[in-house]
């Protein structure tokens, strides 16, 4: 099972981390050990005093496929839910500063909050879906779909250009504006059209 993750898929948030828009879906990839265990705490990692929070909508992958056609992408999966891609932000600032990869920044064990899944068909539109991360009660990420530059659709056609997509792996679709600093103590709970698919303690 790999993770593939889009950057930069929301104008605001591009705006608020004052990045340059991309012309075609920024791509990287967490590694199976990424995964947040279930019932498990996030526990802050030694190497950062600045992970932040990146809400996502993700999608499972349900069968092999390769070169896939937009118009057809939407037979590679069936379910849709929502995940944390947490982010050491000092970390990968001083990467990017000097030109090198994020992965120790995204990577890094823990960093990928994988949530319940609901079947694809429960929704009307998935151009037209809500989600929501709350911090201790309180809403820090608000985002819709329809606000993705490269819909889920228009992002399997393009990963599967580079890699080959397998049954169980699961595409991070990119985060809203909202990003912010998380700190031990901490409760986040994801939802997706108002239903609870995460809660995650900080540590």
């Amino acid at each position: 099972m790999k993770i593939i993750c889009i950057g930069r898929n929301y104008t605001k948030h591009i705006e608020e981390l004052q990045n340059e828009r991309p012309e075609e879906p920024v791509v990287f990839l967490k590694p199976d050990s990424a995964v947040l265990l279930k019932q498990h705490p996030f526990v802050i990692p030694e190497f950062s005093d600045d992970i932040h929070h990146e809400l996502e909508i993700i999608v499972k992958i349900n069968k092999v496929g390769k070169y896939i056609d937009a118009k057809f992408a939407g037979k590679y999966y069936d379910e849709i839910g929502v995940g944390i891609d947490f982010t050491a932000r000092d970390l990968q600032q001083k990467l990017k500063d000097k030109g090198l990869p994020w992965e120790k920044a995204k990577a890094f064990d823990g960093s990928a909050v994988i949530g319940e899944f609901m079947p694809k068909n429960t929704f009307s539109s998935i151009e037209n879906l809500t989600f929501e991360l709350t911090k201790n009660g309180e809403t820090v990420q608000k985002g819709n779909s329809s606000h993705m530059l490269w819909k889920i659709d228009e992002l399997i056609a393009h990963v599967s250009q580079f890699f080959t997509l397998k049954i169980g792996d699961i595409i991070f679709t990119g985060t809203p504006e909202g990003v912010a600093a998380v700190k031990s103590e901490d409760v986040l709970e994801g939802y997706l059209e108002g239903n609870k698919l995460f809660r995650i303690q900080v540590k």
